[in-house]
């Protein structure tokens, strides 16, 4: 299951650092911070992402009633870290069907949460009206967190994005319909903050939107 890394931004390969350029490079978007190869969901998955990342492990929790954490991903290396974050859960859809959520941290112009959301990133802002009242509402890490719908995704998911901690939060939702889900002003856990708690985390199949969102 082990691959190599790749570009956070369009998922195409990536030159580690070396003579001629002390980072990652990506041959369409240039410096990148290289997401590394999706492995199966597992507590020790999530162990290892909780403890190389320097931003949030974003997850409902408690989970949604018959939801699974279904994968997780990261971008950054060993050198600086974890620089963004992906948490899969799967499970009923408030419509009925399965229903699937990707939660995204990252630090500015990583470009991660753009490309699970189908838009040219690499932030959300530019397709976020933030004059107008958010959308959603999220509880994240204790604090009331706005999201604002994201424009321009393929009409498959919704997508809402907003900041919590200082950085980037996205929500992406399959199908379009079970962002629904988002209306119920979920409580998001930083996992870098559970403690033994992650132990008890439910976990299903790997999400296939992780690897081909």
């Amino acid at each position: 299951m082990r691959g190599e890394p790749s570009c956070p931004k369009c998922g195409g390969r990536v030159r580690a650092p070396g003579l001629f350029a002390d980072s990652w490079q990506c041959d369409v978007h240039g410096t990148v911070h290289p997401m590394q190869p999706v492995i199966p969901p597992s507590v020790e998955a999530l162990d290892v992402v909780v403890h190389r990342t320097q931003v949030p492990v974003w997850m409902p929790w408690p989970l949604p009633v018959g939801w699974l954490f279904t994968g997780v991903a990261c971008a950054g290396d060993d050198r600086s870290g974890g620089r963004a974050t992906a948490v899969a859960c799967t499970g009923p859809g408030p419509l009925g069907g399965v229903g699937e959520l990707i939660l995204v941290a990252e630090e500015l112009g990583v470009g991660l949460g753009a490309r699970y959301a189908g838009i040219d990133g690499p932030d959300p802002g530019p397709y976020m009206s933030v004059e107008k009242p958010p959308q959603a509402k999220v509880l994240a890490a204790g604090r009331p967190t706005p999201l604002w719908h994201v424009s321009g995704a393929p009409e498959d998911r919704a997508v809402f994005a907003g900041e919590a901690l200082g950085l980037w939060l996205w929500a992406v939702v399959w199908p379009e319909q079970s962002g629904l889900l988002m209306y119920d002003e979920l409580v998001l856990t930083d996992l870098r903050d559970a403690g033994a708690e992650v132990e008890l985390v439910p976990c299903g199949a790997l999400s296939p939107r992780l690897l081909k969102p």
